[in-house]
């Protein structure tokens, strides 16, 4: 089962791996993640792709930070509801249609 660390700790790691990459101008992003990640016992990967997020947060990359991932996934679920609701006011015209074109024929 995988772990759960705080942004708090997801924060420092990552910070070393900043500080790391600014006091040795040879080191390379990699090199750097293979010799932080054991220290606070973290998977590679795991540092890799927080360093990575940190470059969009900080706009140094190109993509979407985590409160426009939010937002999307927001307007994503209120557009699904709209779409039901949509459906539903659609149904009950042509219910009520139907009625007003055949009054009485219960």
């Amino acid at each position: 089962m995988p772990r759960r660390y705080s942004q708090e700790f997801k924060d420092r790691a990552v910070r070393m791996v900043v500080d790391r990459l600014a006091d040795d101008g040879s080191c390379s992003q990699w090199q750097a993640v293979n010799e932080i990640a054991p220290k606070p016992g973290i998977a590679n990967e795991s540092l890799r792709r927080w360093y990575e997020r940190h470059l969009v947060e900080t706009g140094v990359r190109q993509g979407l930070t985590r409160e426009e991932h939010e937002e999307i996934k927001r307007l994503k679920r209120e557009n699904a509801e709209l779409r039901r609701a949509n459906e539903i006011l659609k149904l009950a015209s042509a219910f009520f249609a139907r009625e007003l074109d055949h009054p009485g024929s219960k």
